[in-house]
């Protein structure tokens, strides 16, 4: 019985437990279809989270403009002896200091700190982290035995304009509350038809529940290849308790109540 286990991506440590895809000419860790509406591709992009390969990328080093000597002063304005005492900002001795920041109010309440991703990170977990101080992760991973073996995306349907383009398209679907979307759903070739996929919605289905999301939905694309398309089938969802809300010839609405 292998062991099984369910992270959260939420900094670089679970960001390099994403599996790859079964197809090369895709990558989950460089996929932007659902958040760019427009210029979204699912295509692989190494230098997205490989810095070597972005590195390598760089082949001509940019070079800083000449010096002006006639140029002000970049520390800041200079003094004009001639303007009068008013436009002049006066010494605040109760005043914040520019070097060291903002006094420290020892009665203030602590605010606790909140996960960020940094902009040294890969583009790709800069997405997956918007949400992180307000709604949570946006994805989650099952290991088997250490092992990456399936891979879901999810989050508020504000956080993938794609979804929200496509749902739009469907005016029966109920406009309030608006659910929680899953937009890409994924097993290695290894791991499959073992149900992991199925236990793994389950889990995500749970957490949403538990952030207060009524519904959830998926929009998968009948037809595709299954490693062609990270959406699944109609049919994978209604095994995990979805039904079909719009039946659409290629691109049905799959909804599950919380």
């Amino acid at each position: 019985m292998p062991d099984v286990r369910i992270l959260d991506v939420r900094d670089a440590d679970g960001f390099a437990r994403i599996p790859p895809c079964a197809d090369p000419g895709f990558d989950h860790r460089s996929c932007d279809y659902w958040e760019d509406p427009d210029r979204g591709s699912k295509a692989a992009r190494r230098s997205w989270w490989d810095r070597s390969a972005a590195a390598s990328a760089t082949t001509t080093p940019s070079k800083a403009p000449p010096a002006n000597p006639f140029a002000p002063a970049s520390s800041g304005p200079s003094f004009n002896p001639f303007a009068p005492a008013g436009s002049r900002p006066t010494f605040n001795p109760f005043g914040d200091s520019d070097d060291a920041g903002p006094v420290d109010n020892p009665f203030a309440p602590r605010r606790e700190a909140r996960p960020v991703i940094g902009a040294d990170q890969p583009r790709k977990l800069q997405l997956l982290g918007r949400g992180l101080a307000v709604f949570g992760t946006y994805a989650k991973v099952l290991e088997l035995d250490e092992l990456p073996a399936a891979y879901v995306q999810f989050g508020p349907l504000s956080a993938y304009p794609r979804a929200q383009r496509l749902r739009d398209l469907y005016p029966q679907l109920p406009a309030t509350p608006l659910p929680a979307v899953i937009t890409c759903i994924a097993t290695t070739a290894e791991a499959r038809r073992r149900g992991h996929a199925g236990r793994l919605v389950g889990a995500v289905c749970d957490d949403l529940a538990g952030r207060g999301f009524a519904a959830v939905e998926a929009y998968p694309e009948r037809g595709a290849h299954p490693d062609a398309t990270s959406a699944a089938t109609p049919e994978f969802w209604e095994s995990c308790g979805f039904a079909i809300a719009v039946d659409d010839e290629r691109f049905p609405v799959l909804r599950r109540e919380l």
